[in-house]
C-alpha cells in the first residue's frame, strides 16, 4: 500500500475508514486524528486508547467503512 493513497484521503475530505494489515489485524479510523503518516511507517491510536506503529509494508488494504475494499 502506498502512504501517498492514506495522505490523499485525509486530504480530500476524510471518511472513516480501516486499514487492513498483513498479519490480519484491522485499524479502525473514525476521525483524521486516529492516524499519523511519516516516512514508512504509520501510527495508529487504537481503541484502547494506545498508539500502535505499523510499517507501511505490512498495510495490505483500505476499507471504508461501507465495506468497499481498496486493494494495493
Amino acid at each position: 500500500m502506498n502512504l501517498e493513497q492514506i495522505r490523499a484521503r485525509l486530504r480530500t475530505g476524510f471518511r472513516p475508514f480501516a486499514i487492513h494489515t498483513s498479519d490480519g489485524r484491522k485499524f479502525t479510523l473514525p476521525y483524521p486524528e486516529f492516524i499519523l503518516v511519516g516516512k514508512g511507517i504509520i501510527a495508529v491510536l487504537r481503541k484502547d486508547g494506545l498508539i500502535e506503529t505499523v510499517d507501511a509494508l505490512h498495510i495490505v488494504s483500505l476499507e471504508e467503512l461501507t465495506g468497499r475494499a481498496v486493494r494495493a
